[in-house]
């Protein structure tokens, strides 16, 4: 669990460092320090169920909001036919940027997930 903590560290810092010029980087730089915070402290053998629990309740209603909205994952589905997410950096169509924001939640989602329940199945074995 520590290599894996550390490599989410590094990626979650990494994609809060490429939001600087995202149409709303005041939204994901946070989202991505968040979870590169919890990585952090997990990696140092810190876990914090409360913490994964707020998060992944947070990006989960991020996550079904994006999926919804307009220009969101349906219609990039639907509307747009899975237009290709990553012909180019920049995203120059709304659907593709909520529908690349909608897979930094769900990355952010089940790594919070997968250190919650090691940190509740540590919990139970250390009582």
């Amino acid at each position: 669990m520590k290599i894996f903590n550390l490599i989410f560290t590094i990626l979650f810092l990494l994609f809060a460092a490429l939001q600087y010029n995202d149409p709303d980087p005041y939204v994901w730089i946070p989202i991505y320090v968040y979870g590169a915070i919890l990585c952090w402290m997990a990696f140092n053998g810190r876990y914090y169920v409360k913490a994964y629990w707020i998060g992944i309740v947070v990006y989960l209603a991020y996550a079904v909001f994006l999926v919804f909205t307009k220009n969101g994952v349906i219609d990039w589905i639907t509307i747009h036919n899975s237009e290709n997410l990553v012909q180019t950096m920049k995203a120059e169509k709304p659907w593709i940027e909520d529908t690349r924001e909608f897979g930094g939640l769900v990355i952010l989602i089940a790594v919070l997930l997968i250190n919650l329940i090691y940190a509740k199945r540590k919990a139970r074995f250390d009582d």
